[in-house]
């Protein structure tokens, strides 16, 4: 188990998420709790990326339940369809948020949120949780995010059971 990063600040943000899924992958290897492995990615991106917020919803009934997060306070429960984690769990596909005050029902836990990406993570057909972060910055996710953490979801997905 890697208990410390080893990300570069110098290098374009394809390249720190292509220096991370490793050590993701090292940290969660071997580890059985669900938890301790969504408490840890979040921790990881935070870390390197210095995101405003990074957290874990997971699927309960008709609602997303919070899990573990870095960042301020956040909200508890989430419903089917609403806002942009519940619209990520309907619709099955990363959202990408460049003003979160443009998006229609946006639930605004923090107001310092400016822009978002949300990833549902999908075993079986099924969204069985989703990866939201968030950003003090307008705009500030793009394709590389897309594709870096679509593969961190696909890495931790197994870690569900």
């Amino acid at each position: 188990m890697a208990e410390e990063l080893n990300i570069q600040t110098n290098i374009s943000k394809k390249e720190k998420y292509e220096l991370l899924l490793p050590q993701i992958g090292a940290l969660i290897e071997g580890e059985p709790s669900l938890i301790a492995n969504l408490a840890n990615v979040a921790a990881a991106l935070r870390q390197t990326f210095g995101f405003f917020w990074v957290g874990f919803y997971l699927v309960d009934g008709d609602e997303l339940v919070l899990g573990p997060f870095q960042g301020d306070v956040a909200c508890t429960r989430i419903g089917f369809g609403k806002g942009v984690c519940g619209t990520s769990w309907k619709e099955k596909q990363t959202i990408i948020v460049p003003n979160v005050d443009a998006f229609p029902g946006h639930i605004a836990c923090s107001s310092a949120s400016r822009s978002e990406i949300v990833i549902p993570f999908i075993s079986n057909e099924k969204v069985i949780a989703i990866l939201d972060v968030d950003s003090h910055v307008l705009n500030d996710f793009d394709a590389d995010d897309k594709d870096g953490l679509e593969k961190i979801a696909t890495l931790l997905t197994p870690c569900f059971g």
